[in-house]
């Protein structure tokens, strides 16, 4: 059993967040566990496991874009909560756009993947009330990255 105990610690699943810490870490950043920053934090959690690298590393740049409207701009403050990346450490910029999407780069490998909101996940949760928010978070964090965004390769 100890053996086993050791290989989870090992392998990143042994201390994994539940699901009240995750939503902790979110709020902690966002004011608040809304839809689209829980979204961002998947998103991010995902590009550290892609990309290879751990949380609060310096070689983790993630460009946001995005209309500035709120909702699509929260998917930012959930990326700084996955993956420690911080408009003072220089490594998460916010740039307006006509478009919502992230790009996440590994600087030391120069590999980039570039995620996207999936269409059907915007048109369920925007404008969740706000009163709806904690359910439909905590909800989102049950959904397959599938069902919440696209990932592809960035040349």
């Amino acid at each position: 059993m100890k053996r086993l105990a050791f290989a989870l610690l090992l392998a990143g699943w042994a201390g994994a967040d539940t699901t009240e810490e995750i939503l902790a870490r979110v709020a902690q950043i966002h004011g608040n566990a809304g839809v689209f920053a829980v979204a961002g934090y998947r998103m991010g959690e995902r590009a550290l496991t892609d990309l290879g690298l751990t949380r609060g590393t310096f070689s983790l740049r993630v460009t946001h874009r995005t209309p500035l409207q709120v909702q699509y701009s929260c998917v930012a403050d959930g990326w700084q909560a996955a993956t420690g990346v911080s408009a003072g450490k220089l490594n998460l910029r916010v740039v307006e756009a006509d478009r919502v999407e992230t790009e996440a780069e590994n600087t030391k490998t120069e590999t980039r993947l570039v995620f996207r909101l999936r269409p059907d996940f915007v048109e369920r949760y925007l404008n969740t009330p706000f009163p709806d928010q904690a359910r439909m978070s905590r909800q989102v964090l049950e959904l397959k990255d599938e069902e919440i965004f696209e990932v592809t390769s960035s040349p």
